[in-house]
Formats: C-alpha cells, sequence, structure tokens
C-alpha cells in the first residue's frame, strides 16, 4: 500500500460485481490483502462510491484482451474527476461452478456475464444440453445458483467465487483462448488540474479533444512522433451532445519526462483540449515483466 501515498492501509477499495469477482480479485493481487473490498452492482455506482463516502479508491476493468475496450469505463472516468494511479493485469481461468454434491453430468443450466459465456464457446459445443443463462456478473451467478440450491444449474466464475460461496468446481479452465487478460486501472480523487506523482510512473492515458478540421489528428500524433513519445493505444468515442464529433483516448510510454512534456505542450497547441487521465507504472501480464 505504501507505493501509493494516497491510500492509508485499511483503505476501501470499490469494484464492480458481486464478492468473489475478478475485479475484487485484481485489486487484492494489486493492493495486497490488507484493504477492505467494496462491492458495487453497476459501473455506475462504482463511479460514485467515492463521493457517496463509500469507498476511498476504485478498480475498474478497462480493457480485455479478447473482447476489447469496456466502453463504459471510458465514458464514466471521463465524465469524473478521478485520476489513474496504477494498473494490473489479471489472467481470466473461468471455472464451472455449482452446488455440492451437483455433477457434470446432471448441469441443464450455465449462466454467467454474457461475455464469459462468449469466451467459453468450446465447452458449450461440447455439451449442447446446457442452457446458457445471461446473468449481470461472474460471481453474482454462482451465488445465485447455491442460493437456489438447485443442482441442475451451474455458474461460470473464478475459483475464487467458488471459495467465496462453497462452491464445487465441475470443470476447470473452460475459457477457449488461454490468451485471456483483462487490465484493470485504480483510479483515486484528484483535484482539478493536479497531477498525482507515481514513483517510476512510465505510462501516460490521455484523452483529446480535437479542432473539427482537416489534419487535426495527424498533427496531434506528429508531436508525440516528433518528441519520441510511443503511442501504444489509440482509440476514438463519441462526444456526447456533439454528433461526428470525436474525442480519442491514448496511451503512450512516458519513460522520458522532459520528452513527454515538450510532446504534451505540442499537442495541447493544436487540439481543443488535451486532458491527462493519468501517469502510472504500466502492468504486466504473468509471463512478462514483474508488474512491481
Amino acid at each position: 500500500m505504501n507505493k501509493f501515498p494516497q491510500l492509508k492501509d485499511g483503505a476501501r477499495v470499490a469494484f464492480q460485481g458481486a464478492p468473489g469477482a475478478f475485479s475484487e480479485e485484481a485489486a487484492i493481487r494489486l493492493l495486497g490483502p490488507g484493504i477492505v473490498t467494496v462491492p458495487r452492482a453497476t459501473f455506475e455506482l462504482l463511479f460514485s462510491a467515492i463521493d457517496e463516502g463509500a469507498a476511498d479508491a476504485l478498480l475498474a476493468p478497462l480493457e480485455n484482451s479478447l473482447a476489447g475496450s469496456v466502453v463504459r469505463v471510458y465514458d464514466l472516468l471521463l465524465e469524473s474527476s478521478l485520476t489513474i494511479v496504477a494498473e494490473t493485469i489479471l489472467p481470466i481461468e473461468h471455472q464451472l461452478i455449482g452446488c455440492p454434491g451437483a455433477t457434470l453430468a446432471g448441469i441443464r443450466a450455465v449462466a454467467s456475464h454474457p461475455m464469459a459465456l462468449a469466451q467459453c464457446e468450446r465447452f458449450f459445443a461440447a455439451h449442447p444440453e446446457f442452457k446458457r443463462v445471461p446473468a449481470e456478473d461472474t460471481a453474482a451467478s454462482v451465488r445465485e445458483a447455491l442460493e437456489r440450491g438447485d443442482k441442475s444449474c451451474a455458474g461460470i466464475a473464478s475459483r475464487r467465487a467458488a471459495e467465496r460461496y462453497g462452491g464445487v468446481i465441475l470443470a476447470e479452465a473452460i475459457q477457449d483462448n488461454a490468451e485471456n487478460f483483462t487490465r484493470f486501472v485504480l483510479l483515486v480523487p484528484a483535484k482539478e488540474g493536479q497531477r498525482l506523482e507515481v514513483p517510476g510512473a512510465d505510462k501516460m492515458s490521455i484523452v483529446m479533444r480535437l479542432a473539427h478540421k482537416p489534419g487535426a489528428l495527424v498533427a496531434a500524433l506528429v508531436a508525440f512522433a516528433r518528441h519520441g513519445v510511443n503511442l501504444q493505444k489509440i482509440e476514438s468515442r463519441p462526444i456526447h451532445g456533439r454528433p461526428w464529433e470525436y474525442q480519442f483516448f491514448m496511451e503512450v510510454e512516458a519513460q522520458e519526462p522532459a520528452r513527454l512534456e515538450a510532446a504534451l505542450a505540442e499537442v495541447r497547441g493544436v487540439t481543443q483540449e488535451a486532458r491527462v487521465l493519468g501517469h502510472y507504472r504500466a502492468g504486466h501480464a504473468e509471463g512478462q515483466a514483474a508488474q512491481q
């Protein structure tokens, strides 16, 4: 926790989903078991947790390696005054979890978040008798199955969810692709215009609003290239209330502060707005460089 001076020991960290969700596991991996995790049912409730006094920080998923960006989180991040101070990348391994005494042969319905169901196509192809049931989140599907006590129903969720609710793992690692990772970011409050300093920060998230004229995007991108700043990701999102105008979310490598600041100064001169969403240490999936 001392890596994040904005958070004290025992900090309350909100996440979207029920206890046992992948997001809760990611928060504990990043910050350690000393935090207090705070489940929130929706992304909207997640992003209101700090203002309501329910949490000191929140952990939100930005992107899955197979499904792509979580666009609702990007929209809520832009609407908020929160800033990114860390990221962590969690391997996603899906388990089929049922009630004690249940068997794989006896299962008839399987519930989970639609994304989790879609990531287990080969498993469902091998079991065409299973009915897929969409649910709000993975861990809640397990909790609800166990609360009903119906041995013909199961959920797809994490191993942590099975332990949390006393479920039985009926089939392990049923996801189609082993290279399944979700990237989460840790968000904390910041005063307007304040950039929180994170030791060893080497990555920056930025959102740009461009002038509505030809060449506006090229002019902004050339500024980063001119100063040797590596662009890792760029994604457009509509600007609400301004049809056919877009803002661009960008992630850049930011290991040399002087180069980065020079690039940002130039970008601000050719855009309507360039806002830094966070300057933090890049996370790494297992098998890559150590995250911390």
